[in-house]
Formats: structure tokens, sequence, C-alpha cells
């Protein structure tokens, strides 16, 4: 969500001093109002790591979305998109897609969620607009690569494991933001938040306060709820991968650098 301009306070974007001074990239690329999707950050993103590595620097990715990462050190394809299709292929049963799906692809329930709606119009989508059959995607090799999360870029990948007092400090941060001013910045671009920017975790929360349909307490509540939510499904995805090191919580940041460090040495010597 730093992608999009303006939404500072509730993203914690790094202040301009900072990202000038560290060379940030991929922040500020759009105006709220727009759609950034995966595909267009992945095509990004790879302009500015082909630089870097030319240039011979190392780069840091940090973040919490899995999804973006793996596009940026992955095969992912992802495959083309039309929003009138889309509408058009929502207004029919999902029964008829999965007869459509089946009839292209017998083997399609062995790759497709045939009971998840959404999965089954994007695999009719994609059918449509490209002609590949959900397994012939499936057994593509790009693919393959990813389900083994062989990478296309090599990196070192280390996480830090949230520890127990999680909750405080979700609560602590956010009650940070909102001294910061975050809801005076969701009042300011409640207008012309997109769908994208409007489903970012607080400002989705926060929207209501604003319109004054709920009190801020109640945001508040429930922005910690979201929060919370997303630290959940944010750990199930990356402790699938068996690339990432984990590293204990350690209270003091200084603990944590150290042990960081002493496993990008670590790696990097052997």
């Amino acid at each position: 969500m730093q992608t999009y301009r303006e939404m500072d306070i509730g993203t914690a974007k790094p202040d301009a001093e900072t990202r000038s001074r560290f060379g940030y990239h991929l922040v500020d690329l759009v105006d709220p109002s727009e759609e950034l999707s995966v595909a267009r950050f992945q095509q990004e993103g790879a302009v500015v790591l082909d630089r870097l590595s030319d240039e011979g620097r190392p780069a840091v990715l940090a973040g919490g979305s899995g999804l973006h990462l793996r596009s940026l050190v992955d095969p992912l394809e992802f495959p083309p998109t039309d929003d009138g299709l889309r509408a058009e292929l929502e207004a029919v049963s999902r029964e008829d897609l999965v007869d459509e799906l089946i009839a292209a692809d017998a083997a399609a329930a062995d790759v497709v969620d045939l009971s998840n709606p959404r999965r089954v119009i994007r695999a009719v989508e994609i059918l449509r607009l490209t002609g590949a059959t959900p397994s012939s995607r499936a057994g593509r090799p790009a693919a393959t690569a990813v389900r083994d999360y062989d990478p296309s870029r090599p990196f070192i990948g280390i996480g830090v494991d949230p520890g127990d007092a999680l909750a405080a400090r979700v609560a602590a941060r956010l009650d940070a933001m909102l001294d910061a001013g975050f809801l005076d910045e969701v009042a300011k671009l409640v207008s012309r938040l997109g769908r994208n920017a409007r489903q970012a975790v607080g400002y989705k929360q926060l929207i209501p306060v604003v319109t004054g349909e709920i009190a801020l307490r109640e945001g508040r509540e429930d922005a910690i709820r979201a929060t919370m939510g997303l630290a959940k499904r944010q750990r199930t995805f990356f402790r699938r991968d068996p690339r990432i090191h984990w590293i204990p919580w350690h209270h003091d940041r200084d603990e944590r650098l150290e042990t960081a460090w002493s496993h990008l040495e670590g790696t990097w010597i052997s």
C-alpha cells in the first residue's frame, strides 16, 4: 500500500529524508484512485532490481505482502485480465462456468477449486483470453518452480517472529498513527480512494468513522482486529516458505538486527 501517494501515515511510509538517505524504490507509484496490479508491481520492481544488480548493489525487500515479494523473486506469471469479460462472467452461474472449464480441461478440478466462484471465474477468464487451460498452466516450468520455491532471483530471506506481545504493539502502533493525524489523512483521501486503496487495513476501518457511521472507538477496535488478522495471514503465508530463516523476537531492536546480521554474514560466507 506504500505504492499509493498520500497514503503516508496509515501505511507507515518512511519520511522523505529517510527515503532519500537509503534510496527507497516502489513508493508513491500511483494516485490512490488508481489500481496497481501485482503484475505492474512486478514489472516496475524488475526494472529496479535489474538496475541495482547491474550496479553491483544489493536490494532489501521489506514488507508484509507475500504475493508482492514472491512476484519479485519467483517466476510468477500473471495472465491478462479484461474488466468487460470479468463482468460478463460474474453474471453467469458457477455451474455453467465449471461446465465450460471441464469441457476444455477434464483435469481442471485437480488445479482449480471449483467450489470457489472467484477462482472459477478467473480460470474461465484466462481460458477465453489466452486459450490456456488450468492444467496446461500448472504444468509450465515457471509454475513448477513457484510450487517448489525455486527462485528466479537469488535472495536471503529473514523473518522476525512476532513474539507474544503482538496485540499490544499493534494497538500502540495504531494509536501513534492516530496521534500523528491518521484520521485526518483518511478524511482527506476518502473521496479519492480507489477499489484497492479502500481495502487497505486501517483505512477501510476508519472510513466509516470519517463518514459518521461509527464512533472512533469502534473504528479503532475494528482496525486493531483487522491488523491482527492480517498479521496472522502473513505469518501463515511466510511460514510455508522454506527459504525464510526465522529469528526470535526480542524487545531490543539492536538485538534483532544483530541476530539478522549474523545470519546474513554466515549465509554470505557459506
